[in-house]
């Protein structure tokens, strides 16, 4: 008997890491194609020069190594092995100084008030405790640090976006990327990050807005917020 596969599936980041740079996997060029419209969002809040990051749930380093490129001291964490393997590999290979270590944002490796920015993107809706990587995400932060991310909007219309559409049929994205049930409303996200003890701030949408020569999706801003969306938080400077 055929059974459904299981939803939240994070293998599929190993699986493909050995071509996470070829360019050759139309989903993992999907993702690639994102960063360009998250940065022009994200540098409207930050000067990335000198500033020490953390990209929360690198993957393969498609995030980290365009931040490296903007002048950022660059940390990625993500659990799966394989794609840290490959994101170190690719930063040796470009010469880049980036530190990649293997973990979760529940228990995050590093000191307290040791980043300026945590970058943090496609990653909550993953998440096993929501809370506890918000919790993680301001004791790394320095006072005044910017958190910076993205995520789903739960609701019908996502759903249809990233599953049935995404998945199902234009296969964007691997059968089985994405629980629904753990896409994040705007409001609970900014109430989460206030019991944080971040102030959120603006949010604002991210979607399709063309198509390149490949035939593969661009990504730009947009007005609203019904599918994916991006967002900020600063640590007060008081906070500790």
């Amino acid at each position: 008997m055929m059974t459904d596969k299981p939803r939240n599936n994070l293998d599929i980041y190993d699986n493909v890491a050995a071509n996470w740079w070829s360019d050759d996997i139309r989903w993992v060029r999907t993702l690639k194609n994102l960063v360009p419209a998250r940065l022009a969002w994200f540098d409207r809040h930050i000067d990335w020069r000198e500033k020490t990051v953390l990209d929360l749930g690198c993957a393969g380093g498609f995030m980290a190594e365009a931040l490296s490129n903007k002048g950022a001291n660059v940390t990625g964490i993500d659990p799966a092995a394989q794609a840290i393997t490959a994101a170190t590999a690719r930063a040796k290979h470009m010469g880049q100084s980036i530190q990649y270590d293997i973990g979760v944002g529940e228990a995050l490796p590093y000191p307290d008030d040791y980043f300026d920015a945590v970058v943090c993107v496609d990653v909550l809706e993953h998440v096993t405790d929501l809370t506890k990587v918000l919790a993680e995400v301001a004791r790394v932060l320095k006072p005044g640090g910017i958190f910076l991310f993205d995520t789903i909007n739960r609701n019908p219309v996502a759903t249809l976006a990233t599953i049935t559409v995404a998945e199902d049929i234009l296969r964007l994205l691997p059968k089985g990327t994405h629980d629904p049930a753990m896409f994040i409303k705007p409001r609970e996200l900014r109430d989460a990050l206030s019991k944080a003890g971040l102030v959120p701030g603006p949010q604002t949408g991210l979607g399709p807005r063309g198509i390149n020569r490949r035939g593969d999706i661009t990504f730009g801003q947009l007005p609203f917020k019904t599918v994916i969306y991006m967002g900020l938080a600063r640590l007060p400077q008081d906070f500790k």
